[in-house]
């Protein structure tokens, strides 16, 4: 069974419980207030007889006149209920119902209702009286409850009327309490209302049945999507958009859908991009290594210690591909060892700018060193440091073909932490925009023409970031001021001291 429908049914089953426990509780408060509301009117209508019966007490101030005698009780009774709603029910006390010209009045409920029903039936005729109903017992008690006269029986539940003379209680009208209805208008009243009450429950529930759904399925079906959509995604096709115009937890949901198709497809494309130029890299040396040595072999070129040095070199280059390639997977997977201590960076960056200086000068390019601050202090690993360093002067050496390198060191205020901020500038051709945020990605290079002189084999920088992001800084390209490239590097700094 599918969402759509589990979802459905619980709303449907969870419905129709409501309505049935409504309807059941209705029909169950009706019958009580209806028996209730008789109990209540036949003692209200028997005040009178409540008032003939202080009298016959205020002849002797005494029970005597009543004592034992029924067939009084039963008169006094009988001549207040002849012409009311409560005719007088067939048991020992009470007298037959006698029938008279004119219905007896009815409750103001159930004469809207025989109005009604007299108007359609086209019936101008009155009524006959209403059936007789269960069996009522009345007894007369004297002010303790003691028992004068009448009927009492064994568990019955009678409404007792005090009767006051004086303003003090000289007795009760014992009357004895319907628990149900079994005839007469009021049980027609009821049956009409239950009736009533089952046609309302049955139409919730076909309004709840065609709410449930449209609503299942609304619910249901964005989930249908995203489910093929994540199909598709483990297929490995990318190309799967959603587009849910929802403002929910489901819109929330293809949005996120779509951020993680866009990832899943650039790091494919990524992927495939890094195994199609670390083949193209590892290839190129190895068949120059395989030509020089194989036409040594063969004699095509001459065993010499000049061509020996020209497979030598080859052999190097492929090395120091090996090499940072393994060293970009041990920080892939946290195996770049690194011994951190509070160091002096304006001193670090001293130290190893004065090994570039001829270096530097032999490629045509001067360097310039700005420190604002002699004395910051990081928390780092400076041989990660100095081959950070080394990395990108090579990077501006082989690239830049610029004539000067500024070297700027200066501290920033962000917030409560102070960071150290080195920029290098070259004021070389610089780079487009649309290279500046892939300069730090495995194996790419600006020069698609791979040249082996210039080309490089693009994981420089990518090992820079990760130096820097083990000392939880930060590494950008910007555009140089000079009109260059700028690589604009950010450390937290860890405290200041003095030498």
């Amino acid at each position: 069974m599918n969402i759509q429908k589990k979802f459905f049914l619980i709303l449907f089953c969870f419905s129709l419980t409501l309505v049935l426990l409504s309807v059941l509780l209705m029909q169950w408060s009706i019958n009580k207030g209806m028996v209730e509301y008789v109990n209540t009117k036949e003692v209200e209508r028997l005040a009178p007889v409540i008032n003939e019966l202080a009298a016959e007490y205020e002849k002797n101030y005494n029970w005597q006149g009543m004592d034992k005698k029924r067939d009084k009780l039963r008169h006094i009774i009988s001549s207040h209920l002849s012409d009311s709603e409560f005719p007088n029910r067939p048991n020992s006390l009470t007298l037959p119902y006698k029938s008279l010209s004119m219905p007896p009045p009815l409750h103001p409920p159930l004469e809207l209702f025989i109005s009604k029903r007299n108007l359609l039936l086209g019936n101008n005729l009155h009524l006959p009286p209403p059936p007789h109903g269960d069996k009522v017992h009345y007894a007369l008690l004297d002010s303790d409850e003691a028992f004068i006269t009448g009927k009492v029986l064994d568990g019955v539940e009678y409404s007792k009327s005090k009767i006051r003379v004086n303003d003090k209680v000289v007795g009760f009208l014992a009357i004895s309490k319907r628990n149900q209805l079994t005839q007469g208008y009021e049980l027609d009243f009821i049956e009409q209302q239950q009736v009533y009450l089952w046609f309302i429950g049955v139409l919730l529930m076909s309004l709840v049945a065609l709410v449930a759904l449209p609503l299942a399925r609304h619910v249901v079906e964005p989930i249908k999507l995203i489910t093929r959509g994540v199909h598709k995604l483990t297929q490995g096709d990318y190309q799967q958009p959603i587009h849910l115009k929802r403002q929910d937890e489901l819109g929330a949901l293809s949005r996120d859908y779509n951020e993680l198709a866009v990832t899943l497809s650039e790091n494919e494309t990524a992927r495939k991009r890094w195994l199609a130029n670390i083949s193209h890299e590892l290839r190129t040396p190895i068949v120059i290594l395989s030509g020089e040595l194989e036409a040594m072999l063969d004699d095509i070129r001459p065993l010499t210690k000049n061509n020996i040095a020209s497979a030598y070199d080859e052999l190097q280059q492929l090395k120091r591909l090996v090499e940072d390639l393994q060293q970009l997977t041990c920080a892939d997977i946290g195996g770049m060892n690194y011994r951190k201590q509070h160091e002096n960076l304006a001193k670090l960056l001293k130290n190893e700018m004065d090994k570039y200086h001829s270096y530097l000068s032999a490629a045509g390019m001067i360097l310039n060193l700005d420190i604002t601050d002699e004395h910051i202090a990081v928390y780092a690993d400076k041989t990660r440091l100095y081959q950070l360093f080394e990395n990108i002067i090579t990077n501006a050496i082989k690239y830049s073909n610029g004539t000067e390198l500024n070297i700027l060191l200066r501290v920033e205020k962000k917030s409560e932490q102070a960071i150290a901020v080195i920029t290098f500038e070259d004021n070389g051709t610089g780079i487009e925009d649309t290279h500046l945020n892939n300069l730090f990605e495995y194996l790419y290079r600006v020069e698609n023409s791979r040249n082996r002189k210039t080309g490089g084999s693009g994981l420089g920088l990518s090992i820079c970031r990760h130096i820097v992001l083990a000392h939880q800084g930060n590494i950008t390209a910007e555009h140089a001021c000079s009109g260059g490239l700028a690589i604009v590097i950010k450390l937290p700094i860890a405290r200041s001291f003095s030498d």
